[in-house]
């Protein structure tokens, strides 16, 4: 589980295609300092396994699944990318739950420059995105400030923007969004009232 407070700001540094993915490097010596073969690490908010670690450097492997899926399909060396590590049960929650299990992409529309930003976001994601409810983008947890049908806006802080790949966005680029886990979790316990087909499943760490 991760909380969506990215600890670095990470690069791509290789990136192999494999008979059945993508094999993908990035540089990160934040959360390469303490990281093994085995630990979860979301990158750009999707939760990937390391299967080696040298130096400042971990890689991963990314299945067709993943690639399809999230934005990762377009990933190349020299791409910023933020990191987190898996939450250890002492630190402090930040943010909010959030599983690195991606429900879809979105595309990057605008930012003011008062950071107001907007989003727009796939049609099946609409009844999860509230106003003031939380977000992941690109694993990174925000409050949305205002939503419609099919965007989102929310209010970027100077040091996000500085911190994270959300300052370097250029409108048309996609996005990975994760809504709340606990609307989903709702709607299933709900499930039973509600007409038709509402259960809404995302990419996760083993599937992706």
């Amino acid at each position: 589980m991760f909380t969506g407070i990215v600890e670095e700001l990470g690069e791509v540094t290789r990136v192999r295609q494999e008979p059945h993915g993508s094999r993908v490097t990035v540089r990160g010596p934040v959360v390469t300092g303490d990281a093994k073969h085995g630990d979860s690490i979301a990158v750009n908010g999707v939760c990937l396994t390391v299967a080696e670690v040298s130096a400042d450097e971990f890689t991963v492997d990314v299945v067709p699944e993943t690639l399809e899926r999230t934005s990762l399909r377009g990933i190349e060396p020299g791409r910023r990318v933020n990191l987190e590590r898996a939450m250890a049960a002492s630190d402090r929650f930040g943010g909010h739950i959030v599983q690195g299990h991606v429900d879809g992409t979105g595309t990057f529309l605008s930012r003011d420059p008062d950071g107001l930003t907007q989003f727009a976001f796939p049609p099946e994601l609409a009844r999860y995105v509230v106003e003031k409810g939380s977000i992941a983008v690109d694993g990174i947890s925000l409050t949305v400030a205002g939503v419609t049908d099919e965007e989102l806006t929310v209010a970027l802080i100077p040091t996000t923007l500085r911190a994270t790949t959300l300052g370097r966005n250029e409108p048309g680029e996609a996005v990975n969004l994760e809504v709340d886990v606990l609307a989903k979790y709702v709607e299933r316990l709900a499930a039973v009232h509600l007409p038709g087909d509402t259960v809404g499943s995302g990419v996760g760490k083993e599937d992706a």
